[in-house]
């Protein structure tokens, strides 16, 4: 069995409140975010020697920002760049650049505004013009709903899932988001309601799909000893684990993800099984997105995922494995159409106890963030962090 290089905590987060970034810049919304996770922390710029960030931040990335934001005593950064699985890999690579002596606090952040800018699905620094398999696939509409379709579909063929329990996802993330001021969607919705839902790529409605916003999220990963000097929950980065699928020429399997290996490893690394899970903050680009990843993480068997979600398992206080309790991508928050980050602060919040009461879970002691960026269908990173309060 594996286990991590060494340790590292999450010391400090924050997400934005802004849905909708009119007037901001995308370079101002990092450094919000950025300062927003270092007051939490009870640090400054002065501090931070390792920054990670993707193709979401404006300019030359890292070297861009890092004059934006003030960091002037930088000596590691990371641009690794997976679509929405990107942050959880940045997580993990932090942890083992601390472990390595390259840094001792790394600032991750996370922050797009397709909306004010008008860019639809389009995600930051993606050119569809210089993709190798373009002229094989230039007739497909690139949008992602017609891949999580065909996903959905295959899985209804072949485990007999239903829309109806597709359609209890989005209903454990509306009496989550009821609770979130921030929350685009606030209002609980019913399995009924999502399936009069206008379809959208059959056999997914309306409802069973993300919301589009502005906005971001940052967070501060250190060493153990700067962790616990500052008087904040400790929240330990137990297990990692980062994987890529793709089309494979057409020889694609459509019914699991690179979860299987990253959910493996993190697994492996903590010295844990899925049972010790309380809660999980699951990728939900789409509602099969988390049915796919229960079975592919271990939570349940492979096509058992429906039954598995079905009647409200998903919903704190009552079901036995909550997810997504600020209401995930489907009510909540969807920056840059990019959701990993937002998935890790609401596994940090319930990790540390700071959760919305109605939602905060019982069992806090080991929590699942996990990511998938690209497309279910196609090709995609999956990212898995597995969080242990101490």
């Amino acid at each position: 069995m594996t286990r991590p290089p060494g340790p590292a905590y999450i010391a400090g987060i924050y997400e934005h409140p802004v849905r909708r970034a009119d007037g901001i810049s995308t370079a101002q919304l990092h450094a919000d975010v950025a300062r927003g996770a270092l007051a939490d922390a009870g640090l400054t710029l002065a501090d931070v020697d390792g920054f990670f960030c993707g193709a979401d931040a404006p300019g030359l990335g890292a070297l861009t920002m890092a004059e934006y934001i003030g960091l002037s005593k930088l000596r590691h950064v990371d641009t690794t760049e997976s679509g929405g699985s990107a942050y959880l890999l940045h997580v993990a690579h932090a942890a083992q650049a601390i472990a390595a002596g390259h840094c001792n606090v790394a600032l991750v952040t996370m922050a797009d505004r397709p909306l004010a800018a008008a860019a639809g699905t389009a995600l930051a620094g993606v050119d569809r013009n210089t993709m190798p398999n373009l002229p094989f696939t230039a007739a497909v509409p690139p949008m992602p709903m017609y891949g999580y379709g065909m996903v959905a579909r295959r899985h209804m063929h072949e485990f007999g899932t239903t829309a109806e329990q597709l359609a209890w996802v989005r209903v454990a993330a509306s009496h989550h988001a009821q609770h979130n001021p921030h929350a685009v969607h606030r209002e609980v919705v019913t399995v009924q309601e999502v399936l009069d839902s206008p379809m959208v790529a059959d056999p997914l409605h309306r409802l069973d799909c993300c919301v589009m916003t502005d906005g971001g999220g940052a967070l501060i990963v250190t060493r153990p000893e700067v962790a616990r000097a500052l008087k904040r929950p400790l929240v330990r980065v137990a297990g990692s684990g980062e994987a890529i699928k793709h089309p494979n020429a057409g020889r694609i399997e459509l019914l699991s993800s690179a979860g299987v290996q990253s959910g493996a490893h993190a697994f492996a690394e903590a010295g844990i099984t899925p049972a010790d899970i309380g809660y999980v903050s699951l990728y939900d680009s789409f509602t099969i997105t988390v049915i796919v990843q229960l079975e592919d993480l271990g939570f349940c068997a492979k096509g058992e995922g429906g039954r598995f979600v079905a009647d409200g398992n998903l919903i704190s206080g009552t079901g036995r494995l909550p997810f997504n309790t600020d209401g995930g991508g489907l009510c909540n928050n969807h920056p840059g159409n990019k959701g990993g980050m937002t998935k890790i602060l609401e596994a940090v919040r319930q990790c540390r106890g700071e959760a919305h009461p109605a939602v905060q879970v019982a069992r806090r002691d080991h929590v699942l963030a996990h990511g998938t960026g690209g497309n279910l269908a196609g090709a995609h990173a999956a990212g898995t962090l597995i969080l242990q309060a101490e």
